[in-house]
């Protein structure tokens, strides 16, 4: 968790900075009924003297050291958990704005909640403390987009109330009052649980429900809050966030569903009100102590409080996610298992290269064993946990040589060499110490750049002298079509994109490392992108 920062206590004032230009506060001393405070006025010296002074408890906030880009949006965020936003004023040039909240008692919630835990807004730390002013009043004219911005979350909040009287009849109601999100997860390098996605989510409300799936390929989460408001304030608080640094980014909106169905507990889905149903599908059944304990659990996960980014460096992500995806289930504990079993593969055609090279783009492979009495399977040792969780999460039921592979944690801790003068047949190989490693360079791109295996590939490493056709009759040369076909501006890279994700997968196999000339070795990948 981040540092609590001390250089200004919170509840200390610091008159000066709150003298604005353009805006009308009712201050508490005033016999007028307003107050012009100005930036050059005489008002300045009145409030010189103040730092020291305690400021007395106020339901507008003064909030500084905003970073420049930072939107009226965000500012209003920060606010919603604790109550209704009544009034907002930004002091762009100042780097300040001013947050009036509906009660003194909200404000003081806030203020509370944000000595213990300091707030950031785009991974900077910020300050508030109590203004003292009673209340903000500001010229519309002046500040029509702050007012706009709240005007559209009051007006969302508003018409809440009048959902939930009907959620138990409706099956949809319009998204913006729904109190279930859609939640998808861009570039996924960490494995993200719901236990993860259940310890952030809290942060803004009761969660009733949890469901977890893949679809096109990526990672998705509805989630449902006991309120509407609830789901309103999560989204704008996290929409656009990172769970880990510079990855696993919160897409969030609002589903048209009000009430999710769960039918089972276990690691895909939750029913937080129904610690009793079954776990389905083999799957170990929760046990009931943690199941009870859900809705106040204080996972091993290290994100920080709500509000503030959820970043946290990669090395406590790794372990991290690990914890997360031990939390809760009784008996599994998966996240540091680095062996995966994959089944189903096509014997005459695979190999410990082309395992290689495909499961390589979701982490450091170290070892590739396929089983000398069952060659349809083989185990795959990755770097660590986080990168088998992700490699399996990405690959099973996908295509590889005409056949949908299966992808399971294995019970191995490690793959074993053959003992040596064994001949094993070559279906050994140890690539501990490949130089293909994607991810050996600590803060490298392709953490970055992890994405489902998609038609569209990355190309990367060309050189000047390769031309669209040449690269159009190599890929056309692993047994697929080119559909499209796209250089970046400098000609090093491209986007190509093959007709089937399972054309793109045999493509990345034969192709990723392959000597284009001028021992130019072509690198590809998984885009997010198409053409």
């Amino acid at each position: 968790m981040d540092g609590i920062v001390t250089d200004v206590p919170v509840g200390i004032k610091r008159g000066s900075d709150e003298l604005l230009s353009g805006s009308v506060l009712n201050g508490p001393s005033s016999n007028m009924s307003s107050v012009v405070v100005t930036a050059n006025g005489n008002d300045n010296k009145k409030f010189k003297g103040d730092d020291k002074m305690e400021a007395a408890p106020s339901r507008v906030l003064h909030i500084r050291k905003l970073p420049g880009e930072v939107t009226e949006t965000e500012v209003i965020a920060l606010g919603l958990p604790f109550g209704k936003v009544t009034n907002i004023l930004m002091l762009k040039g100042k780097n300040q704005a001013f947050l009036e909240l509906a009660t003194e008692e909200a404000a003081s919630t806030m203020v509370n909640y944000y000595t213990t835990i300091t707030p950031h807004l785009r991974n900077q730390p910020i300050y508030i403390q109590y203004s003292n002013h009673k209340e903000l009043k500001t010229d519309s004219a002046l500040n029509q987009r702050a007012q706009a911005v709240l005007q559209a979350v009051t007006a969302v909040q508003t018409s809440n109330s009048t959902v939930t009287g009907t959620a138990a009849n409706d099956n949809t109601v319009s998204s913006a009052q729904s109190p279930v999100l859609r939640i998808i997860i861009d570039n996924m390098y960490y494995p993200v649980t719901l236990d993860v996605l259940h310890q952030i989510f809290s942060k803004f409300g009761t969660v009733l429900k949890i469901i977890t799936f893949t679809k096109n390929n990526q990672f998705q989460a509805l989630l449902q809050y006991g309120e509407p408001v609830n789901a309103q304030q999560a989204k704008l608080a996290l929409d656009g966030q990172n769970i880990y640094n510079a990855c696993c980014t919160l897409r969030i909106d609002f589903s048209k569903l009000v009430n999710l169905n769960v039918k089972y507990n276990n690691d895909k889905s939750r029913d937080y009100t129904r610690p009793d149903l079954p776990s389905g599908d083999g799957q170990p059944a929760l046990d009931p102590a943690i199941a009870a304990a859900f809705a106040k659990e204080t996972s091993l996960l290290a994100v920080p409080g709500a509000l503030s980014p959820l970043g946290i460096p990669n090395a406590a992500a790794a372990a991290a996610a690990a914890a997360a995806s031990r939390v809760g289930m009784h008996g599994v504990s998966t996240g540091g298992n680095t062996v995966l079993l994959v089944s189903n593969l096509n014997e005459e055609m695979v190999s410990p290269q082309s395992l290689f090279t495909l499961f390589g783009v979701y982490g450091d492979v170290q070892r590739v064993k396929i089983l000398y009495n069952k060659k349809d399977s083989a185990l795959i040792q990755m770097a660590d946990g986080n990168q088998s969780q992700l490699a399996m999460s990405h690959l099973n039921g996908q295509k590889m040589y005409g056949k949908i592979i299966r992808v399971t944690l294995s019970k191995h801790q490690t793959v074993q060499l053959p003992r040596e003068g064994l001949d094993d047949q070559g279906l050994t190989k140890d690539f501990s110490n490949s130089p293909l490693h994607r991810f050996k360079k600590p803060g490298s791109k392709n953490f970055q750049n992890i994405f489902p295996p998609s038609a569209t590939l990355h190309l990367s490493n060309i050189p000047q002298n390769i031309t669209e056709d040449d690269l159009r009759t190599l890929f056309t040369n692993t047994g697929g079509n080119v559909k499209a076909f796209k250089f970046f501006q400098d000609h090093k890279m491209a986007l190509l994109q093959m007709s089937t994700v399972e054309e793109a997968i045999q493509a990345l196999i034969d192709l990723h490392n392959y000597n284009i000339g001028d021992n130019h070795h072509l690198r590809v990948s998984f885009s997010k992108s198409t053409i």
